[in-house]
């Protein structure tokens, strides 16, 4: 049934590339070269035909499928989040991170609450940050951190391989490894065994279904906003540290009782990421791929100025500039008020990133960057109960007082009170509006 699905599923794509270049007078690829362009025109600090638009559109608000198709049903949720990209029509596009829910119930996945599994189908995703990384273990880490990937961090992230805890230290294992071969014949590693198998055909037959959506939606005329983690180099590492092995807590009270082993540990995940990274191909037009990178603990509200310069940008800093030297542009999503730690992206070459940003951050990150870095303004979370008036007001208004010159794109908010008949119009005015 899901083969039949996938291909009934290319027949639709067919339809809908025709319907699209019938519509617009123009070919998928030709709309595809325009809007890349515009978005690289915005980059290079020139000033586009209008400023480049993304959407913030969960497709589970507009169509009958549930979040929950983003784990268990691929073909459903790629139906959905094309339609909301095509009939909204922004010029770049980002069709989600689906993944395997079954692979995530195989493993025993401890820190994450999907839709369709441990949460009802229409609820969001969520993360349980916890701390897999004990205090008193940097020195284990930073000695083998393998061994500690393997026997520590795994079986307290995933449930059913917690009998990983139970190998002998792996680091020095050079001669005499079918001494410890009789473990893996216990009950318990054989479940490990057969969990695993599980997760990897699970995971591989999603994969097989979703294919790559990216590719589907540029064959209809959507060049991609940003691919998470293409290259390998992530995001700012101390992120990594605070929510995936310390915790909050433990990584802010590691600041002040062994900052030195903090910064050791950010830079040796950082280290190793830029030594195993990949260089991401062109896009189809021949230009620089954009890559997204999740920031969430540099802002005011987790650290000071002080704390910001020494834990948390030389991390961030040096990722980005890896992924330029790859060739990508690094697009870091500053959360929350950044204000004038800003001015450190200009440690950075100018015209090689984009900012993206809170509404709250726009008058000032527009005074220091303005000539110097992209901006991505994101709407105010205000919006997402707004009238469409109100929306089209709002974004008139940025591209009234900050649009000049080029250099800007934005990402409108949607609210999550109108539907698709309000919402295609609301859009079109503002794309009207905000021409050069």
């Amino acid at each position: 049934m899901a083969r039949k699905d996938q291909e009934q599923y290319f027949k639709e794509q067919e339809e809908l590339k025709n319907q699209i270049e019938e519509k617009h007078g123009k070919t998928t690829e030709q709309l595809y070269e325009e809007r890349d362009r515009r978005a690289n025109d915005v980059i290079d600090l020139k000033v586009p035909d209008r400023i480049p638009l993304t959407i913030n559109a969960d497709f589970a608000s507009y169509t009958d499928v549930p979040r929950s198709a983003a784990y268990y049903d691929p073909i459903a949720f790629k139906r959905a989040t094309r339609y909301v990209n095509v009939t909204f029509e922004p010029d770049l596009v980002f069709p989600g991170l689906p993944t395997s829910g079954a692979a995530f119930e195989a493993l025993g996945v401890t820190n994450r609450l999907w839709p369709g599994g441990p949460l009802p189908p229409d609820y969001e995703y969520q993360f349980e940050e916890m701390e897999f990384m004990k205090e008193d273990e940097y020195d284990i880490f930073l000695t083998d951190p393998t061994d500690f990937m393997i026997r520590r961090f795994l079986p307290r992230m995933y449930e059913s391989l917690t009998p990983l805890m139970d190998l002998p230290p792996l680091g020095m294992i050079m001669q005499g490894f079918e001494g410890m071969t009789p473990i893996f014949a216990t009950p318990e590693f054989k479940k490990v065994a057969e969990v695993l198998a599980k997760a990897g055909e699970e995971t591989q037959k999603f994969r097989d279904l979703i294919g790559n959506s990216y590719d589907d939606l540029a064959y209809l005329g959507f060049p991609p906003f940003s691919q998470l983690g293409l290259g390998g180099i992530g995001g700012a590492p101390f992120d990594t540290v605070s929510s995936f092995l310390r915790g909050m807590k433990g990584s802010m009270l590691d600041m002040y009782r062994q900052p030195d082993k903090l910064i050791q540990l950010c830079d040796m995940i950082l280290d190793r990421r830029i030594a195993q990274a990949i260089k991401p191909g062109p896009l189809p037009t021949g230009r620089p791929r954009r890559v997204g990178m999740p920031l969430w603990r540099g802002d005011k509200s987790f650290m000071s100025q002080q704390q910001f310069e020494k834990f948390y940008w030389p991390g961030l800093r040096r990722a980005m500039q890896a992924v330029i030297d790859l060739g990508g542009v690094p697009i870091p999503f500053f959360e929350a008020e950044f204000g004038e730690r800003l001015e450190r992206l200009y440690d950075l070459p100018k015209g090689k990133v984009i900012a993206s940003i809170e509404y709250e951050d726009l008058p000032k990150a527009r005074e220091i960057l303005k000539g110097h870095h992209c901006i991505l303004v994101r709407g105010p979370f205000s919006l997402e109960k707004a009238s469409p008036r109100e929306v089209i007001d709002c974004y008139k208004d940025i591209f009234n007082r900050f649009g000049a010159g080029g250099g800007l794109m934005m990402n409108v908010r949607l609210p999550d009170n109108i539907g698709v008949e309000e919402i295609v119009p609301m859009l079109n005015e503002i794309r009207e509006y905000i021409r050069y």
